[in-house]
């Protein structure tokens, strides 16, 4: 890939923490966060900007724990927390390729992390450093996804990335029906009406109401994010 390839100028990426789980049942396997490490920074040597955002269900699931009688609220700052874990971690996966990588907190954290400031956030994306946004929004009961669509709108992102295990937008589980079929494209308004599985429905509605365009593939098949970023049809793309 080449920087005429490049369609976009600025992308944010949503990683789950399971993503970063690879076989384990429970934290970060190494060799995962190096891989993801690797195509950022192939990516980032095209030009474009790069932003991520990362969740912590590899480490910690406040709504889960929530459902076992933990008070909500306490739970999803403990899952923020474990956002962060997470960022410092890819942080230093692009450090060591010699990447220039910020991790920016909604939750103020002075000795590990900068203080979340949009405008700074932007700067960090103009110099050319891979900017890590962590703890979410920096609230409870707003999930990682709706955090993932808020940035990307707050930054000027030309497009969300959603890296999942799957390579798509399906009709139906293709984990449990292998009739499911896979949406090239798809709406906005049909996911929302189908209740098809991508983000939680205040992140769609966020994406939809403010054009930003979402493309949906599998993080774990090789060049897929290069590929991504790259606008090639890769995975499912969610437009108005």
């Amino acid at each position: 890939m080449n920087d005429s390839d490049v369609r976009y100028g600025r992308v944010l990426l949503k990683l789950s923490g399971e993503a970063l789980m690879g076989d384990l049942d429970y934290g970060i396997e190494p060799q995962v966060i190096q891989r993801i490490a690797a195509e950022v920074a192939t990516a980032r040597k095209t030009g474009v900007e790069i932003a991520i955002v990362i969740g912590g269900g590899n480490i910690f699931r406040g709504a889960g724990l929530a459902r076992a009688g933990m008070d909500r609220v306490t739970g999803d700052y403990m899952g923020m927390l474990a956002t962060v874990m997470n960022a410092l971690a890819i942080q230093d996966a692009l450090e060591s390729l010699d990447v220039y990588a910020r991790v920016m907190s909604a939750l103020q954290i002075h000795d590990v992390c900068e203080d979340y400031i949009r405008r700074r956030a932007v700067r960090h994306l103009e110099k050319g450093r891979v900017v890590i946004l962590a703890a979410g929004t920096g609230n409870p009961f707003f999930t990682t996804d709706t955090a993932a669509s808020l940035r990307a709108i707050e930054i000027g992102a030309d497009v969300l990335l959603k890296a999942t295990k799957v390579d798509g937008v399906y009709d139906a589980d293709p984990m449990t029906n292998s009739n499911a079929k896979r949406y090239e494209t798809v709406s906005f308004d049909q996911v929302l009406a189908d209740k098809l599985t991508v983000m939680d429905a205040t992140a769609i509605v966020m994406c939809r109401d403010n054009e930003l365009p979402l493309r949906v593939f599998d993080l774990t098949r090789k060049e897929a994010l290069v590929q991504a970023i790259s606008g090639d049809q890769v995975g499912t793309l969610v437009t108005a």
